[in-house]
């Protein structure tokens, strides 16, 4: 008899091995029609896996996010056996699930969305086929022997073990993988060709260069429909598109990866930083400056020389090695060994907007996003034993009010150690717990993330969803051990003995870069006012009262407002419109009557228009609305 235990605890007895669409049939025909694979002892395999011994069974459907992943990962067989059938000389590479799809490296020729049509064709046929997706598993001298005309599938299969290799067929398809698979290829009811671009076969760029195809697949029509309007509203929202219209930063081949801000970009960041430092200030934190080019003996010490060097730029100077800094934390050691410290003098909370440089390949740089030079919101806190948790707490507090600022929520999720480390185990036990005893006591619900910690300790990541319901890892907090005790910290306690400060990493905005290219799209270009490059227009009627409408822009200036006159000899209906495409928040039309009056008329970027505000009232109830930092436009009432 085989018992397999089910999540609910129930326990079904079975006579005979049997698979897992021979078990979800046993509970019933609507489960095996939608059943895609299971977890056998915690471990996804292949439906029609025998199971032959007592084991914990949860069996995996089209609900399933595993489902979805497993699906995709099915659809990138067969798109790459449709392209097989189609270009008979091309050669596969690896073919992995991504966030939203998958794609295929192919060392082809070039090919273009117009070639998708046809590609998808012959998927379609495919699909119709119901192909299964048939396990074998082979000695690893049969498979390079099965693959010896494939250079790619070759390298991959020697760099493995020794032992048995794993293959999969449908049809007259075979490709070297892992698993699992849907049953067979008619699961994969809805699917889509996305983009192409090219690829480095391993990311080397002395290697072949191939052409990775992309893809979506949903198990669902409708899902599919409504995944393509998202992207098209994502594309809608693109930060580079509106970021170019409205003239914040620009990027050049003189400085790849590197954005240009300009004038009304820059307007934009100093708003951002100025609130930061508000609420930094109040939070009792100072602010500190570093170098951006330290020597190769302190990045040894940090271990980033070690554990971090490939995405590090170099120099000499006076022959001696140097590194531009990737990240503030050395330079922040070094502050704090500048003077003495005792227990009375911490927490030190020191905050820095730090320029750091990290080498990316230029294939994943995209806008804003991935950039090779940018400013953390980087603090070093350093505290005692005893302070952690209020410091973790008062982190959180702090995250949570800056967040709150831009109308953005956010989960927490803890990573534990990674791989690679440095830091003893009693470091990183105590650290980690440090962590969840603060989660705890701050009192909201937090994923656990096993193994994606830094290199030098544990940490919580703040992930931010915006309005189109997408995340984004912008805050951290990580706890320190490590750091302290390399660079020889310390701080004299209350027994008169030296003792080691433990260490908090911090950022809030992340990448400042990265973060105003969120709230760009979060915003879909409508920032609200108080962070709008140019807050208010002046739109003179005609030509005779373009000097009034300046002199009001100049009556107004002590107040602070962002404002702009547009003089030039347009239609009114014109300026209003172009205004519009600049998401002017406060749109003011001048002309007789306001002359004469004093009063405004006021268009708001909802399409309301307020009569009748008298210029005082208007200063009071904008400059009310900036400083409270209110997100919608109901700044006046009619």
């Amino acid at each position: 008899m085989i018992s397999i235990t089910f999540p609910d605890e129930s326990v079904k007895q079975y006579e005979n091995p049997l698979s897992g669409l021979d078990v979800a049939k046993s509970i019933s025909e609507g489960l095996a029609r939608n059943a895609v694979a299971m977890a056998l002892n915690g471990t996804i395999v292949d439906l029609n896996h025998l199971i032959d011994h007592d084991t914990t069974l949860r069996l995996i459907t089209t609900r399933d996010p595993e489902g979805l992943e497993i699906m995709r990962h099915s659809a990138a067989h067969v798109m790459a056996q449709a392209i097989l059938r189609l270009y008979k000389d091309a050669k596969l590479t690896i073919g992995p699930v991504v966030e939203d799809g998958f794609y295929y490296d192919i060392d082809m020729p070039p090919v273009s969305k117009d070639d998708f049509e046809k590609i998808e064709a012959e998927m379609k046929k495919i699909v119709k086929a119901k192909l299964p997706f048939v396990r074998q598993e082979v000695p690893k001298a049969e498979a390079l022997s099965f693959y010896r005309k494939e250079p790619y599938k070759t390298e991959m299969i020697s760099a493995l073990a020794d032992g048995t290799i794993s293959f999969y067929e449908q049809g007259e398809f075979t490709d070297l993988c892992r698993g699992p698979h849907v049953p067979h290829t008619g699961f994969i009811k809805a699917f889509k060709l996305m983009k192409i671009s090219g690829a480095y076969w391993r990311a080397d760029q002395t290697r072949a260069q191939l052409q990775r195809i992309y893809g979506t697949a949903f198990f669902d029509k409708k899902e599919l429909k409504k995944h393509l309007k998202f992207i098209e509203e994502a594309k809608r929202r693109n930060h580079r598109k509106i970021g170019t219209a409205l003239d914040l930063f620009s990027f050049h081949d003189a400085a790849p990866g590197m954005p240009f801000f300009h004038a009304k970009g820059m307007v934009v960041w100093n708003t951002l930083i100025d609130y930061w430092r508000e609420e930094h200030r109040a939070a009792s934190y100072v602010e500190t400056k570093t170098p951006i080019i330290l020597k190769r003996t302190l990045w040894e010490q940090s271990g980033h020389w070690e554990n971090y060097r490939e995405n590090m730029y170099f120099t000499q100077i006076d022959e001696d090695d140097y590194a531009i800094k990737p990240m503030n934390c050395p330079g922040g050691m070094l502050i704090f060994k500048t003077h003495p410290h005792s227990y009375r003098d911490l927490p030190i909370r020191a905050a820095e907007i730090g320029l750091v440089h990290r080498h990316e390949l230029s294939g994943v740089l995209s806008g804003l996003f991935r950039v090779r030079a940018f400013h953390q919101d980087d603090a070093h806190i350093f505290m005692t034993p005893d302070q952690i948790k209020e410091e973790i707490v008062g982190t959180l507090q702090l995250v949570n009010r800056i967040y709150s600022a831009f109308g953005l929520g956010f989960h927490l999720e803890l990573s534990t150690r990674p791989e690679k480390s440095i830091g003893t185990d009693a470091q990183w036990e105590e650290a980690t717990e440090g962590l969840r005893s603060a989660l705890e006591a701050y009192g909201q619900d937090y994923q656990l993330n096993e193994g994606d910690g830094a290199f030098y300790g544990p940490k919580i990541d703040a992930h931010i969803k915006d309005a189109l319901g997408r995340t984004w890892q912008c805050g951290t907090i990580q706890l320190d051990m490590s750091l302290p005790e390399r660079f020889d910290l310390s701080y004299i306690g209350a027994d008169n003995e030296k003792h080691r400060p433990i260490m908090i990493h911090r950022t809030i905005y992340g990448s400042i870069e990265r973060f105003l290219g969120i709230l760009i799209e979060h915003f879909a270009g409508k920032l609200p006012l108080w962070l709008a490059p140019v807050q208010v227009i002046f739109l003179p009627i005609n030509d005779e009262l373009a000097p009034w409408a300046n002199d009001v822009r100049v009556s107004l200036q002590e107040t602070g407002l962002r404002m702009e006159v547009d003089d030039r000899s347009e239609s009114l209906n014109r300026k209003i419109r172009e205004a519009q495409l600049q998401y002017i928040p406060l749109i003011i039309t001048l002309g007789p009557k306001e002359k004469e009056s004093g009063a405004f008329s006021v268009r708001t970027l909802d399409g309301k228009v307020h009569h009748g505000i008298e210029r005082d009232v208007f200063v009071k109830n904008t400059l009310a609305h900036i400083q409270n930092r209110t997100l919608d436009l109901e700044i006046f009432t009619d």
